[in-house]
């Protein structure tokens, strides 16, 4: 199966959200546009990326939340607190 250019472009601004990389989607947002997206097209690409990339995130905070280090020390104290994050000192 082949992907029309204007599918590709859409993919590739979902992928230069992932990657947090504003050129990218800068370039892909106009390739897109110039293959015949619309407007609406080029949003909802770029929602499906900020959900992948939160998603991602929270994923990734929650593990390294759990990692183990040896040697380091098993708590530590909260320096600051705030949006619902605590900041840790060392």
């Amino acid at each position: 199966m082949k992907l029309c250019e204007k599918i590709k472009e859409l993919v590739a601004i979902g992928a230069s959200i992932t990657a947090n990389c504003q050129p990218c989607l800068q370039s892909h947002v106009e390739k897109a546009l110039k293959f015949g997206a619309s407007p609406d097209e080029v949003a909802a690409a770029i929602e499906v990326g900020n959900r992948v990339r939160k998603g991602a995130a929270a994923k990734m905070d929650a593990f390294s939340s759990r990692v183990v280090v040896p040697g380091a020390p098993v708590s530590a104290e909260v320096v600051l607190s705030g949006n619902g994050c605590d900041f840790l000192g060392p």
